[in-house]
């Protein structure tokens, strides 16, 4: 690979504070008495159960299909009995369809169907077992992975970018999966680049990592790895292309327009489980770290366990949280209720300790455009911050609002400490509900 490059804006100095779980071996958390399994773990529409109440569930058994094109299957994470099939809390929403399931503790697999070989399969078998397992990008955005590796057929795919970058503070869930799997990673790369027909494979990741680069070296044989400086957001996916191609995505298109696609590591190894293993996707590496957890961790845990039992697992809080965090601290979301669940999008359940966590008295702009500086889109948040504030919507897309890629850099850079992100994401929000309600 040629000259590493800096995408424009972003942060050198934030706290990495992953220093408590990056040497944490992953350990495998043992599944609850009772799973609350989201039917929303991915973007698009919520999953269609194909289970009912009553009904006696094997571990990776199909318990909710796709509906549409962008969604995805569901599976059950344990064996067990279906108690409920009802609308529960859901880390990013008040409440969403969920199966309710009551583990029987047997272990008890559906048939797998592993494959010997699994690069030697057509690229059409790839992208089907990858869809039947229900795999999402398992960095955040949750988009279904199948749909997102069969671009339009005129799109020629240079580089498919495996994301181990994990930019936020306190996440090393990442970090351990490239440690710990780095064959699993590897071979997933594979498998995913010729599901896209891709031309070449980079992984790519920060420099604070070196352990697992050095992992996946020993085992990348051809494949290029390669260490980015410790900047946040490096892991952002238009940033992530430009910094290692030198290439940038146009406003308003996908990374496929610049000959890219980008996946997290975690997808990857989950790609390598389901298309050889024939293990759908239910279980994910989890971070549990803060100032309040007594015991931070990183646990591969079954999908649907709820984030208290998960809490409990790390040994609980030393001291009342201030804030629990599902993500990371920039772009992580605040819960209100910790029986909501763990899906395939949560890398990090993150406890803050009261003084990180409380809200700062918020002072007017002083104009120093320090927020234009860090933003990694070249947006101008203090004038989306207005606009979105003002609910002049029109004027906040004029202005790019919906290149945001909503990092928070703006928020955590501003000294009067505005919330400038809150009304950019307002603003997005009810652009996007106008868009909807005028089709």
């Amino acid at each position: 690979m040629g000259r590493i490059r800096a995408f424009f804006g972003g942060i050198d100095d934030i706290d990495s504070a992953k220093q408590s779980t990056a040497g944490k071996p992953i350990s495998v958390l043992t599944a609850p008495e009772t799973l609350v399994v989201s039917l929303l773990q991915h973007a698009g529409a919520e999953a269609k159960p194909v289970v009912a109440k009553g009904d006696e569930v094997l571990k990776g058994q199909l318990i909710a299909e796709a509906d549409g094109v962008i969604s995805a299957n569901i599976h059950s994470p344990v064996s067990g009995k279906v108690l409920a099939v009802e609308p529960r809390v859901h880390p990013n929403r008040a409440a969403v369809t969920a199966i309710v399931i009551e583990n029987d503790g047997e272990e008890r697999w559906v048939e797998k169907n592993p494959v010997t070989d699994p690069v030697q399969l057509s690229r059409e078998e790839i992208l089907n077992k990858i869809r039947e397992a229900g795999i999402v990008g398992m960095g955040g955005a949750g988009f279904p992975t199948a749909v997102k590796l069969n671009p339009p057929k005129e799109a020629r795919i240079d580089y498919l970018i495996l994301n181990g970058c994990e930019c936020e503070p306190y996440l090393s869930a990442d970090d351990r999966l490239m440690i710990e799997y780095a064959e699993d990673v590897i071979l997933g790369a594979k498998l995913i680049a010729k599901a896209a027909n891709a031309g070449a494979i980079i992984i790519a990741l920060e420099d604070n990592k070196p352990e697992a680069y050095e992992a996946l070296k020993a085992v990348a044989g051809a494949i290029d790895v390669v260490k980015l400086p410790t900047r946040y957001p490096q892991g952002a996916e238009k940033q992530l292309i430009q910094a290692v191609t030198g290439r940038e995505v146009p406003t308003g298109s996908l990374p496929f327009a610049a000959g890219c696609i980008v996946n997290n590591v975690g997808t990857a190894w989950a790609v390598a489980k389901a298309v050889r293993d024939g293990e759908p996707l239910i279980s994910r590496v989890v971070t549990v770290s803060g100032e309040t957890i007594r015991e931070p961790q990183n646990f591969l845990v079954p999908i649907g366990t709820p984030l208290e039992y998960l809490l409990e697992q790390a040994g609980g809080f030393v001291e009342a949280p201030g804030k629990v965090i599902v993500g990371g601290p920039m772009m992580g979301g605040a819960q209100f209720d910790l029986q909501a669940s763990v899906g395939k999008t949560v890398s990090g359940v993150i406890a803050l300790a009261e003084a990180e966590s409380h809200t700062p008295n918020v002072l007017p702009c002083i104009r120093c455009a320090r927020c234009v500086d860090v933003c990694p889109a070249n947006l101008l948040p203090l004038r989306l911050e207005a606009y979105g504030m003002n609910e002049m919507f029109d004027h906040a897309r004029d202005y790019g609002v919906m290149d945001c890629i909503e990092c928070g850099c703006c928020t955590y850079i501003c000294p009067s400490k505005r919330p400038l992100l809150h009304y950019i994401q307002y603003a997005k929000r009810e652009i996007a509900a106008i868009e909807r309600n005028s089709k």
